[in-house]
């Protein structure tokens, strides 16, 4: 049963279905949406904003042209795909300054790669960080950034950089304005989704030329610091994971619709269907659209069946023996011969952005089968 199916049922029957009725319903409509139980109830206002970048692609998406030509497909990143995620954040900041690096600022970043689904293929993972500054250094321009990948768990009292493997060490300029680093970590985000094979990663920040006083000031003859120099960095780091659902994407082909300028109400047609999510109560977890038109097919397939019908050999035959015998033979059935997709911008289980694609979930064309 598809997505769009079990959605209209629930839209339509709502009122009729008693509460684990509609609960067995919800699950159903849920799990088809790759969403294992019902986002989380929240403000808008305490959630993640949603990045810009996933609006321009929400948008882009929302163009019919653009979702035939490419199914699948994630132009933006060169990828096969129809799900997009910004899987946020989970690590901490270490304590301010490093004690392993004295003039080293460390921040550890966790990505929870379980949100995947098993058979999810990914096709990208992409580390974004941007630091926002709310000062800069005088006479420091520039800090090293340093990427770790941790391959085993520290234990306390050792050394912790021999737990550590380099990934990445990069100069940034400092602005006033922030800064972005990217790194593609599709090999790694794979392991991680393994159990037992994500211990995170470490950043770590060096003001190039900067000096321990510079940065730590003490009071005359105390011990106790004052606030650095340098402001500490606002650091937001998420990983972009494109995927791909291969049971949720097959190419199909356009196909050109005969429309007849008046056909009875009776007959097999497209109906109007819109559903609005609000009715349904996940406007405060679907950011975006608000709800769709979905459409639904009903009517009758006549005899004789006529081009607009689209009606194949077997269908046509069936009717004729229907006229002939209307107790033993039932008539064709009104169903749908051409949907298009549409894409969803969510709130997952874990308050990551998500942008999916789902197909055949607009009844563009009837028919009679």
């Amino acid at each position: 049963m598809t997505s769009l199916v079990l959605l209209a049922l629930y839209c339509v029957g709502a009122r009729a279905l008693s509460l684990v009725e509609e609960m067995k319903t919800q699950e159903l409509f849920l799990s088809s949406l790759g969403l294992p139980e019902r986002a989380p109830s929240g403000s808008r206002q305490t959630r993640r904003p949603v990045p810009s970048a996933l609006w321009r692609m929400f948008r882009r998406s929302e163009n019919p042209q653009a979702r035939e030509s490419e199914p699948c497909t994630v132009s933006e990143y060169g990828v096969r795909g129809n799900i997009i995620r910004y899987v946020q954040d989970q690590g901490r900041l270490v304590s301010g300054w490093s004690s392993s690096c004295q003039l080293c600022l460390e921040k550890q970043l966790f990505f929870n790669m379980s949100v995947l689904q098993p058979v999810e293929l990914l096709s990208l993972a992409q580390l974004e960080i941007k630091f926002h500054w709310k000062q800069v250094l005088q006479g420091h321009r520039a800090i090293s950034v340093s990427l770790y990948k941790v391959v085993r768990a520290t234990l306390r009292g050792t050394d912790p950089h021999a737990n550590r493997r380099l990934l990445l060490v990069q100069s940034v300029q400092l602005q006033l304005e922030s800064s972005t680093i990217a790194m593609d970590l599709t090999s790694l985000a794979e392991s991680w989704r393994k159990p037992g094979h994500n211990y995170g990663l470490v950043l770590e920040l060096l003001p190039l030329g900067a000096k321990l006083e510079e940065l730590v000031p003490f009071y005359p003859g105390n011990l106790l610091p004052l606030e650095p120099t340098l402001s500490l960095p606002t650091i937001q780091a998420s990983l972009v994971a494109v995927s791909l659902n291969p049971h949720q994407c097959r190419s199909r082909q356009r196909r050109s619709a005969v429309h007849l300028p008046v056909t009875p109400s009776n007959v097999c047609k497209a109906r109007r269907l819109y559903i609005d999510f609000k009715d349904v109560g996940w406007q405060d977890w679907i950011i975006a659209p608000q709800g769709y038109m979905a459409n639904y097919c009903h009517g009758e397939c006549p005899f004789p069946l006529s081009e607009s019908l689209n009606g194949t050999n077997h269908a046509i035959l069936q009717t004729l023996v229907h006229s002939l015998d209307p107790q033993g033979t039932p008539q064709p059935s009104c169903v749908p011969i051409h949907l298009s997709p549409i894409s969803m911008l969510y709130y997952d289980n874990n308050d990551n952005v998500v942008l999916r694609h789902y197909q055949d979930m607009v009844v563009n064309e009837c028919g009679c089968r």
